[in-house]
């Protein structure tokens, strides 16, 4: 996205005029914590080069920081929330609706939360789904189960007059949308409704997408715990192929235009020989292709992995021509493919192989979340409770440099976010793997 077309605005459903119960200050060395002013911002891009122009302060080009208001929209005994989570699962969904629940219910007092059942569709009356009422105790240990305890599904996020009639009809006045790149498309278009219908409905998300592909958000929840478990599925195809003759491993992850779960993978475990993601293009034939490669590496090492994430080589498969309930591109099945160009690839040389295949996917998404996703969730649901609380809407709660930062949910969907052949991070990856840098003729 071009720097002119940035604008960080963030919504608000009118002027906060409600004291904070929270006890907090607006002062240092007080040992009270302090509530976080509108003002208080940061840049979203970072890179400078020396003895040039400063950048420019314009409050649109500034990301807000996320944190409690002194004073908030909402009045606490007025407030009745709901939370949904929609698309796949992810690590850490349980988490965030328990973070979520906790600070409503012991931050700021409100005792009316619920839960929305199997996405977007139970809001949606001809599901017949009720809402399901969340206290603490109702959540309390639920950050020790994978999934959601809502149940998820894909899409209705396009039945947005049938939604915001669930909300009003429900008397509900902030939702809670966890989900990724669809289910925030969906939020802001049942925002924009609640707009015309001039509606006091505070709509605030929560990035979940495990292939971290949500723009101006640092990462998603979930990415680290899936790393940690792809890391897990390496080492078996490592292993796989070191004790065999001519041993091939194949793993395939998610990702489906980012490869950040694949990259990440390699670099924590350093088992990878080939990655394989959707925005670096490669070729399977030719002095330069990918067979070839792995001929040279076999005969050398007698060895090899592969990683790839699902969205890679998409160009060399035929198109399905269709679409999943997300609307998203339903695609071929890259290891497969890449199973059985290998394998009679090296049978036409008669070069004998051993060759193991894995695809981890459903076990990556499915787990709890590990430590360090839990704390990420932890944070992200205490912040998306203080935006609502203050009025705040059509946002995101994410992190941009170590900053939890509110983001407009237009915004964080314009684009998908991606690795960049030219940055930092596919350079390490090619430094850790030794790939040639570029398999294509």
């Amino acid at each position: 996205m071009q720097p002119e077309n940035l604008d960080f605005t963030v919504s608000v459903l009118g002027e906060p005029k409600v004291n904070s119960p929270l006890l907090m200050s607006k002062q240092t060395g007080d040992y009270l914590a302090n509530y976080v002013p509108d003002d208080e911002c940061i840049l979203h891009d970072i890179d400078a080069k020396a003895d040039t122009q400063s950048k420019s302060f314009d409050k649109t080009k500034l990301l807000e920081k996320a944190g409690p208001r002194e004073k908030n929209y909402f009045e606490s005994g007025k407030v009745k929330a709901a939370i949904v989570t929609c698309g796949g699962l992810c690590p850490g969904l349980n988490n965030v609706i328990r973070a979520i629940v906790m600070c409503l219910w012991y931050r700021y007092g409100v005792r009316e939360i619920c839960g929305i059942r199997f996405g977007y569709r139970g809001l949606v009356p001809q599901f017949e789904l009720p809402v399901m009422p969340l206290r603490p105790e109702d959540v309390d240990s639920i950050h020790r189960n994978g999934g959601t305890m809502l149940g998820s599904s894909r899409g209705w996020g396009d039945s947005v007059g049938e939604i915001v009639d669930s909300l009003e009809r429900l008397g509900i006045n902030m939702l809670f949308a966890i989900g990724g790149d669809g289910t925030q498309k969906g939020a802001l278009n049942i925002s924009k409704e609640i707009k015309k219908r001039n509606l006091k409905i505070a709509i605030v998300g929560v990035p979940k997408t495990i292939d971290n592909d949500l723009s101006f958000v640092q990462k998603s929840f979930g990415l680290e715990t899936a790393v940690s478990k792809a890391v897990e599925a390496v080492a078996a195809a490592h292993v796989e192929a070191s004790d065999a003759i001519n041993g091939l491993g194949i793993v395939k992850v998610m990702g489906r235009q980012s490869g950040f779960i694949a990259a990440q993978t390699a670099l924590a475990c350093n088992d990878v020989n080939y990655v394989l993601v959707p925005e670096v293009p490669f070729e399977l034939d030719g002095e330069n292709g990918l067979l070839k490669h792995l001929e040279n590496r076999i005969q050398y090492r007698k060895h090899a992995v592969i990683l790839v994430a699902e969205g890679a080589g998409q160009q060399l498969m035929e198109d399905l021509g269709s679409v999943d309930a997300s609307g998203n591109k339903k695609l071929g099945n890259i290891g497969l493919f890449l199973k059985e160009k290998i394998s009679a690839y090296f049978k036409e040389k008669q070069i004998e192989i051993n060759l193991k295949y894995i695809d981890p996917s459903y076990i990556i998404r499915s787990v709890p979340a590990n430590p360090s996703d839990s704390i990420y969730c932890a944070k992200l649901g205490a912040n998306a409770v203080h935006a609502a609380m203050a009025g705040k809407t059509e946002l995101l709660v994410g992190l941009m440099h170590n900053c939890f930062v509110h983001i407009p949910i237009g915004m964080a969907v314009a684009s998908k976010n991606a690795i960049d052949p030219d940055g930092e991070l596919w350079r390490s990856v090619v430094e850790a793997t030794g790939q040639a840098p570029l398999m294509k003729n």
